[in-house]
């Protein structure tokens, strides 16, 4: 499985069982990418663990009372945390595989698609043919998934402004009235152009969930349901939901290499106890406790969004659904921001410099408004979350980094036994079981929910 010749050809070979920064001399003909990169709008260890909580803490955390319900006290609390472990392991092997390709491709940085193009391209002979074909596929999935996440937002903004507006003026106003209202502030949010202007949404964003969170755990806290009304495994037919759902919710991995890219030391994403696993930590237990406490407080009738189970009459519950909705309108243009980089930049290839700039503004303005047409178009919010993390994010946050591992390792650094090999294939074949089953259901659902509108 060796490839000889593929380190005598490239004298910027970085052993991959290695994660120390290795900085080369350019004269000995090495290169280091941190030192290319634009410092002008790079961002700090603390503006990158923010967003990397801000990407992976984000509306899903709302329906993991809903996730944990399809999975089992015992069973979904249980998976939680290993989800959480495999999506964090997902990007680490992903961010890994870009920084060393990086000084393969002597390039400052790449993107998500970059990576897997470049992984193939120095992979084996007989799938660097196909390396074009990989960006292309990676970069239709980033817009795809991102398109996805936002598209609830847009569901879980209007919703909770719908509450309030529906509590205090006594009108039952349709959700889509208020999707129209909200849309300046998206357009706003989708034309921020540099990831360094959106640290301070971040961290309003993530100051307003901690504050939300924290209350309604404390709400959570005040009172449990009989063990004996809860499942502690749920039917097997609601298990793919499950995985789905917390996979959506725990899985950032559209943003990270915007994330890491932006940063002003890269090589503090990675490590112990660095910006990954530290902000990941945080995202996993914040989850669990989430998911657990709410269904041992609502049980079968947890809804799809936390936020919907509690009280509008109270200013407890409306001040917990204020907090939430500015955070995820806060959120949306972090979210947003690679499928918006992904297509302007296309589009600016195409177009002269004199137009480029009025250009991605429609561009922008389009893209905002494609989610807020599949939001009118799809507002019934557990199903949808449960499809978009079936299909996209099990593809894209598992299946495509342990691929890029595996190449990008196949000359030489498979390990003792090859274990990464076997270790990737474990997690194909979960991303896949997970895709097919879970789709399969959530179609299933959204078709039952219109047919029971109509």
């Amino acid at each position: 499985m060796d490839n000889k010749d593929s380190k005598a050809q490239d004298p910027g070979t970085v052993d991959f069982n290695s994660t120390t920064t290795i900085v080369i001399s350019e004269k000995t003909g090495h290169y280091e990418p941190s030192q290319h990169r634009d410092s002008k709008h790079a961002t700090s260890n603390f503006g990158a663990a923010a967003h990397l909580i801000k990407a992976s803490l984000g509306s899903g955390i709302l329906a993991m009372p809903a996730a944990v319900k399809n999975g089992g006290l015992l069973f979904g609390g249980i998976g939680v945390i290993v989800i959480g472990i495999v999506c964090s392991h997902c990007v680490h092997i992903l961010v890994r595989s870009s920084q060393v390709l990086c000084r393969k491709t002597r390039s400052p940085h790449l993107d998500y698609p970059e990576t897997a193009a470049a992984a193939f391209e120095f992979g084996p002979k007989p799938l660097r043919r196909f390396s074009g074909f990989v960006r292309s596929l990676v970069s239709c999935a980033l817009v795809a998934t991102q398109v996805g996440v936002t598209c609830t937002y847009v569901v879980l903004i209007a919703g909770g402004i719908k509450q309030l507006g529906n509590y205090y003026f006594h009108v039952n106003v349709d959700l889509r009235l208020y999707i129209a209202i909200i849309i300046p502030v998206l357009v706003f949010f989708g034309q921020i152009r540099h990831l360094k202007m959106l640290v301070p949404f971040s961290l309003l964003a993530n100051a307003f969930m901690s504050v939300s969170f924290a209350m309604i755990l404390w709400q959570l806290c005040q009172k449990f349901k009989p063990l004996d009304e809860l499942h502690y495994i749920a039917d097997w037919d609601k298990i793919p939901k499950f995985f789905a759902t917390v996979i959506f919710a725990i899985e950032g991995i559209g943003t990270v290499m915007s994330i890491e890219n932006s940063m002003s030391r890269p090589q503090q994403f990675l490590g112990c106890p660095n910006v990954l696993n530290v902000s990941m930590t945080v995202v996993i237990a914040l989850y669990a406790a989430m998911g657990i406490l709410g269904y041992l407080n609502y049980g079968e009738t947890a809804e799809g969004s936390i936020s919907n189970n509690l009280p509008i009459e109270t200013a407890f519950g409306q001040t917990v659904k204020i907090l939430i909705s500015l955070a995820i309108a806060f959120t949306y243009g972090l979210q947003f921001f690679v499928p918006l980089e992904i297509i302007s930049n296309a589009v600016k290839q195409k177009l002269s410099h004199k137009y480029q700039c009025l250009g991605e503004t429609g561009v922008r303005v389009c893209m905002v408004m494609l989610t807020v047409i599949v939001a009118v178009a799809v507002p019934t919010l557990e199903p949808f979350i449960s499809l978009v993390g079936a299909v996209f994010f099990s593809f894209l946050g598992v299946c495509i980094p342990a691929i890029v591992e595996t190449v990008s390792c196949w000359d030489g650094h498979l390990g003792f036994g090859y274990w990464r090999i076997w270790k990737n294939v474990v997690l194909v074949l979960f991303s896949m079981l997970a895709l097919s089953t879970g789709t399969w259901v959530s179609v299933l659902d959204i078709i039952d929910q219109y047919t029971k509108t109509a």
